[in-house]
């Protein structure tokens, strides 16, 4: 009798632990104008963190901002490049979710998930006064 509950414990157990390998990783950055390319002088700020699920390939992320010249007018996950190179946008923040904070998910890509890894994904956020972007930050592994 026992036994029964033991194998159901068991396969319980199993169950709350998640498919073998599932893990989730955390990265950050802090949004400053010296880290644009080029570097400018803006007073804005922010910071963004993600999480991203490795097991449906999930990234969810949030971004606070303040002191821009303006309205953010674009948002993007910008890759592969690291400090002060510039690359294509890989993940734009739908123009909806530009208010702040920003907050969205995107399903990415095993290459796209390798460069955010490796530290070769920035992200920015634009303005009408820096329209190639007033404030950004290069995404890194945290905790």
């Amino acid at each position: 009798m026992h036994s029964g509950w033991i194998g159901a414990a068991a396969a319980l157990l199993a169950l709350a632990a998640g498919p073998a390998g599932a893990e989730t990783l955390h990265f950050s950055t802090m949004l400053k104008g010296s880290d644009e390319t080029p570097p400018n002088a803006s007073k804005g700020a922010g910071q963004v963190t993600a999480s991203l699920d490795t097991v449906n390939k999930t990234l969810s992320y949030a971004a606070t901002y303040s002191g821009l010249t303006g309205p953010a007018t674009m948002a993007h996950f910008h890759g592969p490049a690291g400090p002060g190179a510039s690359a294509p946008p890989v993940v734009a923040v739908p123009e909806k979710a530009l208010a702040n904070p920003m907050k969205g998910s995107a399903t990415l890509t095993d290459a796209q998930i390798g460069e955010l890894e490796s530290g070769k994904w920035y992200f920015n956020i634009h303005t009408a006064a820096h329209p190639g972007g007033e404030i950004r930050g290069q995404m890194m592994k945290s905790r």
